[in-house]
């Protein structure tokens, strides 16, 4: 116990060289910029883009929010932890551990976010090449035409204009439909893509019939793809909830057993090491499902 009141003593004394030092500000969003720039530092090349668009559509989450966030997840450790241990050391290192979990779900939400922006973009570019074409009867026409609509952003703006400048430089489209096939593995772009290299090559003259069936199969994939995100949104939720009952159960074991009892099975080192492996093993499937549930939406 004399190393946890130190350790708790130390906490305070932290605490107040913080407040004192920076007491022209807020404390806690002094903590959260600081941290935030120490992993903007380290961070991979793809978070900072997708969060640079998260922030863009007005979907970032604020200081205060992952302050919250924080807090819950640090809170909730500490009292699952200690409930398992009656450990505080061993409680404080949970806790710093799930608060090192924080930007790793923060570059889950805003893949996808940055996910569901790319699907609504390629549907766009896909629906508004198909009408384009209809009109022009010319693939790169019709590229020129919904890149000059003002529907597109980028990144799929400035990848349309690089398709644009390909086919001029090889005069030829094959080149520019690889590219952009690669950029974005969707079923519809593949397959439109597809559509247009056969009408390009075998020099179809009516392929109006074509492009109605290519227009309803983008139609119907992205009702699937809108269903797909609403059982996910419902999945999801019964996840963290069953997740959450599954780290609760120890207090029915300690209800079962009785809490003296529980206390003296913790003295034997098997026992700590199988409740570090239920946390542990928990958590990993936690986190599994919340990459699930972020998956990438629309693509194969």
């Amino acid at each position: 116990m004399y190393i946890e009141e130190l350790l708790i003593i130390g906490l305070i004394v932290i605490m107040i060289f913080l407040y004192r030092n920076y007491q022209g500000q807020n404390v806690g969003k002094y903590i959260v910029q600081q941290t935030q720039a120490v992993y903007d530092k380290f961070a991979p090349y793809s978070f900072k883009m997708v969060r640079d668009k998260t922030k863009q559509l007005g979907q970032e989450y604020t200081p205060r929010q992952y302050a919250i966030q924080v807090g819950v997840i640090s809170g909730f450790t500490a009292v699952v932890t200690y409930l398992y241990f009656y450990n505080l050391i061993i409680s404080l290192v949970y806790v710093g551990i799930s608060v090192m979990f924080v930007p790793y779900l923060s570059y889950l939400r805003c893949k996808k976010v940055y996910s569901e922006f790319l699907f609504e973009q390629i549907q766009v570019y896909t629906s508004n090449v198909i009408m384009e074409f209809a009109t022009t009867q010319s693939f790169v026409k019709a590229l020129e035409g919904v890149k000059n609509s003002g529907v597109l952003e980028d990144p799929v703006l400035s990848d349309v204009e690089q398709m644009i400048n390909m086919s001029y430089d090889n005069g030829t489209i094959d080149e520019a439909l690889e590219y952009m096939t690669k950029l974005y593995p969707y079923y519809i772009v593949k397959n439109m893509h597809q559509l247009f290299l056969q009408i390009t090559k075998e020099g179809a003259q009516n392929s109006a019939d074509s492009l109605e069936n290519m227009q309803l199969d983008i139609d119907m994939l992205v009702e699937s793809v809108y269903r797909d995100r609403i059982e996910r949104a419902s999945f999801h939720k019964s996840f963290l909830t069953f997740g959450v009952t599954l780290y609760l159960m120890v207090m029915l074991v300690q209800y079962l057993l009785g809490r003296e009892t529980y206390l003296v099975l913790l003295d034997r080192w098997y026992i700590q090491v199988l409740l570090h492996g239920v946390l542990i093993i928990n958590t990993y499937f936690l986190l599994k499902g919340e990459k699930y549930y972020n998956e990438n939406v629309g693509a194969e």
